[in-house]
């Protein structure tokens, strides 16, 4: 019997020693045949996928669902990592793909409920408010010190990636993990800028360089040269905007992806205004308690600024784009670009550039034959009303969230995903197929060197300091999903005309500010927030307001001069900084 069962325990072992080989066995393969170029030489790829391996072991077999929005980032994630994950680590990953909205009504419904629908989430960073609020999501700072200690990646390397700063709370803890990242900019044809008649054209009708717009009003006068002057290049209708408008969630998202402070609605600062951030929402400084958004309780949601801003959307959209953009939404609108008619986009995100660098042979019409852009992206333009200081664009940071009502051992296995499609080993490729950067040793790396005259400014705005500049929505958003459902609906009634932009701006503040207060009588000695529930401000006259720190009052002129500056020039800048 003893025999028996040392031949037993030899067995088991040989059994177990024969599953390790076979783990890295995969790893290799998939070293080897796709995780290649990468920060990490071979030995310490095949390193940080045996510390997966061991990690992995008390998981093995289990199967994990998590939910992310539909960008080429996700797909890869979805398609080829999933595989890669289960052959080394033995876990099977479920990535479903959806709609932006339906990733938030996921979220929000799982937060109700607390049922677990998914057992980890990419969840923008614009839920951060929400998220260190509500306490509702694992506090990764706590858990990595605690049960998820040993399933941490010793490699993880948190200083190395750019987003953090964007996912961490009021209280300095770290709750979402970035994934994916990209940036509103600004986007032109640059072979049309560059071509001398239409230089000369637009020199002589305004009066200064055509150039990348630095002010709102260059662009407004750019869009009109190409709509209304220019109107046809080599056989083909142009026009000199594009934007979208229809009347769906992605409308609202529009217009809090910073929108309204890049036309200069908000405060002075860095990442987000204070005491006004991009949704001009007040929050005062050293507080984490919301104050309101109107106007008149110290906000800016209605003010000026917010009300130009909504107008010069609304009246770009119906002047100087092509037909049918304004019925289309975010997924229509940024693709429609290949079709090679449109001069410029003040709102463009750089997610989308995997598929600006397709081939001709794939019906992209704004690259040549050798697959070299003939466009290019560079900083977002500002409004009249934006100050130096202020932030000057979105930064989208779509983050793994895992929240409290997932089983402790569907969380770690979740955490073990997570970390792997953002590891060293695999990070640099999955950079090359989605254009979505998140590591500075990614960006930095010697292939996006040599990859980057072919991308079209995106390498060297990421490895500017000026990307500082562009930031997700902040904490002074105590709960995002409530508050964000609220812009789509306003926004959308501007664009049918149905309400003036400052019809709908008053609404839609006042509609915020009435969630806002449910929220805190909800919060008086229950401590939903954790102290930082919302505390609106009493209502005062807005001219009160207007000289003392609100919203920014009317301009005289909201068309000053345009400007413009020289894009070989900036990207010259950059390469010094």
């Amino acid at each position: 019997m003893r025999k028996y069962l040392l031949s037993a325990v030899a067995a088991t072992a040989v059994i177990a020693a024969s599953a390790v080989q076979a783990d890295e066995a995969a790893a290799k393969k998939w070293i080897d045949e796709e995780f290649q170029p990468s920060v990490l030489n071979k030995d310490e790829q095949l390193a940080e996928m045996q510390w997966f391996i061991n990690a992995a072991a008390p998981y093995k077999g289990m199967e994990i669902n998590v939910l992310s929005e539909g960008i080429p980032t996700h797909s890869y994630e979805s398609e080829v990592l999933t595989k890669a994950f289960e052959e080394i680590t033995g876990i099977k990953v479920n990535h479903q793909i959806l709609g932006e909205g339906e990733v938030v009504q996921a979220v929000q419904t799982q937060m109700q409920t607390k049922r677990n629908l998914y057992d980890a989430y990419v969840n923008d960073s614009d839920l951060i408010g929400t998220h260190s609020r509500l306490q509702l999501a694992y506090n990764l700072t706590d858990m990595m010190a605690g049960d998820f200690a040993s399933v941490t990646n010793p490699g993880l390397d948190l200083d190395d990636f750019m987003g953090t700063q964007f996912t961490t709370g009021p209280d300095g803890d770290l709750y979402q993990l970035p994934d994916q990242q990209f940036a509103n900019l600004y986007w032109f044809r640059k072979d049309w800028f560059d071509r001398e008649d239409l230089k000369a054209a637009f020199k002589e009708k305004y009066g200064y360089d055509l150039g990348v717009p630095v002010n709102w009003s260059a662009y407004e006068d750019i869009a009109e040269f190409f709509s209304n002057d220019v109107k046809n290049i080599d056989g083909v209708d142009i026009y000199g905007h594009m934007d979208y408008g229809k009347r769906a969630p992605d409308l609202g998202w529009r217009m809090t992806d910073a929108w309204l402070s890049m036309a200069g609605a908000g405060s002075k600062g860095e990442p987000n205004g204070v005491p006004i951030d991009e949704w001009g929402i007040r929050m005062e400084a050293g507080s984490c308690n919301p104050a309101g958004a109107s106007v008149t309780r110290g906000g800016a949601a209605n003010g000026p600024a917010a009300v130009y801003a909504i107008r010069k959307w609304d009246e770009w959209l119906r002047n100087y784009a092509p037909p049918g953009a304004a019925s289309f939404d975010f997924y229509q609108s940024l693709p429609a670009l290949s079709q090679g008619n449109v001069a410029q986009q003040i709102f463009w995100y750089t997610a989308f550039t995997a598929d600006m660098v397709k081939p001709q042979s794939e019906g992209n019409n704004t690259v040549d034959a050798d697959g070299n852009p003939l466009w290019r992206m560079a900083p977002s333009p500002h409004g009249p009303y934006w100050e130096e200081g202020q932030k000057v664009g979105y930064q989208d940071v779509g983050s793994w969230t895992i929240l409290k009502s997932t089983p402790l051992d569907r969380a770690q296995a979740a955490w073990l995903y997570a970390q792997f499609v953002v590891s060293k080993t695999v990070d640099v490729k999955k950079s090359h197929v989605g254009l979505t950067f998140i590591r500075d040793s990614s960006v930095n790396h010697e292939s996006f060197s040599q990859r980057a005259s072919k991308l079209g400014g995106l390498v060297e705005f990421y490895r500017s300091p000026d990307r500082v500049a562009w930031s997700p929505t902040g904490i002074n958003v105590p709960d995002y999903p409530k508050l964000a459902q609220i812009w789509w609906q306003q926004i959308g009634d501007v664009n049918s005309g149905a309400f003036t932009p400052q019809e709908a701006m008053d609404r839609l503040a006042e509609e915020m500010d009435t969630v806002m207060a449910r929220m805190q009588r909800a919060d008086e000695g229950a401590n939903i927030y954790g102290g930082c529930g919302p505390r609106l401000n009493e209502e005062r006259d807005a001219e009160w307001w207007f000289a003392n720190g609100g919203a920014k009052p009317k301009l005289a002129n909201e068309k000053p001069q345009g400007k413009t500056v020289n894009y070989d020039a900036l990207v010259a800048r950059w390469a010094q900084q």
